[in-house]
This record gives C-alpha cells, structure tokens and sequence, in this order.
C-alpha cells in the first residue's frame, strides 16, 4: 500500500482496506495510550501518588492542546484525501504546505499565551499547594515543546490519509519507543521527576517530527512539500477549520468538562479522587485509543469514497468500522468490570487511592459497550465533510448530557455521582449519534442511495 497510487481507496475491498489502514494507526495509537500508561506508572511509583493527582489536573490543558493540534491536522487530513479522491494531486499538495504552516503558528500563539498564564490556569483547573509544583514543571515543557508536537501529529495525520497508514504508524512506534527509553532514564537515572517525564515525551517527538518531514521533503512521497505549497490560502483554511472544529469543539468540550469533574472530586474527595480520575482516564483511554485507530483508518477510505461518489463503499466501511469498536469497547468493559483492582495496582501502592480508583473504573466503564459506536459514528460525519454534524454530536456527550449529570447527581451520591454522570451521559450521546445516523441516511442520502445500491 505505501508505493501504491491512492486511488486503490475506491477500488480495493473494504474490508482489505480497512485492515491495511486500522491496523497501523491501531498500534500507533495503542503504543502512544500504553506510553502514557507507563509514563503514569513511572511517575506513580518514581514521584508519587500527588504527583498521580497533578498529571490528571495537567488533563484538562493537555485536551487544549490535542484540540488546536488537531483542528489543523484532521482538517488537513480528511482535505487531502478528498482532494485525492477528485484526483486533485495538487490540490493535496497545497493542503499539506498550508497544514504545515497553520500548525507552526498555532503551536506559538497557543503555547506562548499558556506559558504566561500557567500557575492561574492550573489553579482554575483544581490545582492546590500540594499539586501545583508537580503539574507546573510538567506543563512548563510540554507547553515549550508545542511547535514540535503540531508539526509531528499534524503532518503524520497526513501521511497516514495520503496513502502510507504504515509509515504512520512507524511515526508513532518511533515516538513511543523513544519515550519509553527515555522516560525511566530521566526520571529515576536523572532524578528530574515529573519534568523528566514531559522532557522525554517532547525529545522524542522531536525525533517523530524528523521522520515526518523526510518523508513529505522525499521525491518518492505520492504528495510532497513544493515552495509554492507553503503560501496560506484563504479557501484552504476555511475549509481544514471547519471540517477540523468537530474534534476541537469535542476536545475543548473535554477540557471544560474535565474541570468540572476535577473541581467537583477536590470537593467530594480531595487531591486523591482527582488521582483516581486521572488513573480511570489511561486505562479508558487504552480502549478508545484503538477505537480512534479504527475511525482514522476508516477515514481516507470514507473521506476518498464519498468524494468520489461511491456511496455504497462509503456504507460499508462505516457497517464494519462500528461492529470493530464495539467489540473492542465491550472487552474494555468485561475487562475492566471483573478485574478491576489488577490495573488501578499496576499505577500506585497508595491504599487509599487505589480504593478510589477501582470503585472510579467500575462506574467509569458501565455503559463501555455502546462508546465504540458512538465515537465510530461521530469521526464519520467528520470524515465526509459533514462537520455540523459531527460538532453536534460531539457536544451531546460533553455538555448537552455529562454536564447536567455531574450538576445534579454529586449534589444526590456525593463523590459517586461524579462517577455515575460519565455512563449515563455516554449511553444517551450514544442514542442521539445512533439517530443523527438513520436521519441523516434516510434524508441526506436519499438520492444517492437510488442510484449507488444502498439501502
């Protein structure tokens, strides 16, 4: 598939395809949730458990972050392989100089603005006297390191949609090879903590960012940086922000609500419960990480397939991408119910935040089975272009459900409604992508359907 024409997207079958372009964006993924599981076991067990509790605080601007990286790089992403769909070469080529650019500028402005704002911000965030020290030094080089991270996640986004899902994920495998080298050396050998921690993930990618631009400079790429691809083009940064503010909406959603939930767990629980979240968060993001591989290798072949007007292919990717996630979220979920204690211990030996945290994953993972669903559904009104869409289902979960949830239920459970609002709030999200889905094929696709076979 790497040296092949892209235009196989609209010709291979589905579920060879689907294989071909899951598979590696499922590792890289899955490699980049299992660093920072072991990232927060290092910290657990080399800093401490408060230490636990100021990388959950650090979340919520971490989500700020993934959100301005990816309204660049998505956008980029699902353009491009539009673009090649219409088989407009050089019309992908101008988005990839353009995403390039947009992911520089973006990394300065939102990573200057955060470094002189810092101590206020994670004080707003659920920050106390006994976890500011941890979360600052992490953040401080994190939030120096941006330009590096926007360049290696955007431009790999690209690459992985213009037909090299395996040199995609060699980024990705690169980046976290490196990360979990570096990590125990700076944080034990060097004795530099938590910002040890931080300093590997942004040394290593900047390796990452290395791979990356060789391959877009390299002759051999299908599409390549060109001297007249760089110059910004109104047209271009419309449409990559449009079709990228589905995940910057649902990830500054995130942010929003991670506040609320850390705020609330400071008042129902202390420094120890935002702990806990913070161990619920990488064990679920394990799960969602390889959902979120499924969707980014369904989406060159959607994003292809509907510009391209082969809408059958376009419902088929989309049948096979939801029975995969929901697999996998309903093994998350028979997982995380039966052996709870087995995960939460392999972060910390602290007593009482493991307590926390396994009653945290028992609640956290109660309505799992339908997320695979929900996620899968919401990256494909992305992927062809339906970004409205794809925004209102991105906030159904985050503010038109999770919030009412955590304002009404901790005022009734106390500590355990903060837990119970995260699967209440996943099955009706789940319910309203589910019937945005039929709608949207019984409507908008009406047409199409009498003419391309589908039912």
């Amino acid at each position: 598939m790497e040296t092949n024409n892209p235009h196989v997207l609209g010709e291979a079958p589905i579920g060879k395809l689907l294989w071909q372009y899951s598979i590696p964006a499922i590792i890289g993924m899955t490699l980049t949730s299992l660093y920072n599981i072991i990232d927060s076991i290092f910290i657990g067990h080399g800093v401490g458990a408060l230490a636990i509790s100021a990388l959950a605080i650090t979340f919520p601007l971490m989500n700020l972050i993934i959100a301005f990286s990816t309204l660049v790089g998505v956008g980029g992403a699902t353009l491009s392989s539009i673009r090649l769909g219409q088989k407009d070469r050089r019309g992908a080529e101008y988005i990839l100089g353009n995403v390039a650019v947009m992911c520089v500028v973006n990394a300065i402005v939102f990573g200057g603005i955060s470094l002189i704002f810092l101590d206020p911000i994670l004080r707003f965030f659920g920050a106390t006297e006994a976890t500011l020290a941890y979360a600052r030094d992490f953040m401080q080089v994190i939030l120096a390191g941006t330009p590096i991270s926007y360049v290696m996640i955007g431009l790999n986004n690209i690459m992985r949609a213009t037909g090299y899902p395996k040199k995609a994920m060699l980024s990705s495998m690169l980046t976290v090879g490196c990360n979990v080298i570096f990590a125990p050396i700076f944080i034990f050998w060097f004795d530099w903590g938590i910002r040890g921690a931080a300093l590997a993930t942004i040394l290593s990618q900047f390796i990452g960012m290395i791979w990356v631009l060789a391959h877009f400079f390299s002759k051999k790429s299908y599409i390549r940086f060109e001297k007249r691809c760089f110059k910004l083009r109104k047209n271009i940064i419309e449409n990559v922000f449009a079709i990228g503010m589905s995940p910057f909406v649902m990830n500054v959603c995130a942010c929003c609500i991670t506040i609320f939930i850390n705020n609330s767990l400071l008042k129902y629980g202390g420094d120890l419960s935002i702990g806990a979240f913070g161990i619920l968060n990488r064990i679920v993001m394990l799960f969602i990480m390889i959902v979120m591989g499924i969707t980014m290798g369904m989406q060159p072949i959607t994003g292809y397939n509907y510009g391209a007007q082969h809408f059958a292919r376009v419902k088929q990717t989309l049948r096979i991408g939801i029975t995969a996630a929901v697999t996998i979220t309903t093994c998350g979920f028979l997982v995380g119910e039966l052996f709870p204690s087995v995960f939460v211990g392999m972060f910390t030996t602290n007593d009482e935040l493991t307590r926390q945290a396994t009653v945290a994953l028992r609640f956290g993972i109660a309505s799992f089975p339908v997320v695979g669903a929900q996620i899968v559904i919401t990256q494909f009104f992305q992927s062809i272009g339906k970004a409205k869409i794809s925004i209102f289902l991105s906030l159904t979960r985050q503010l038109l459900f999770l919030l009412p949830c955590l304002a009404l239920f901790p005022h009734w459970y106390e500590l355990n409604g903060v837990w119970l609002s995260m699967p209440v709030s996943d099955f009706f999200a789940f319910i309203a992508a589910v019937l945005m889905l039929a709608y949207h094929f019984r409507t908008r696709m009406k047409n199409a359907a009498s003419t391309s076979g589908i039912s």
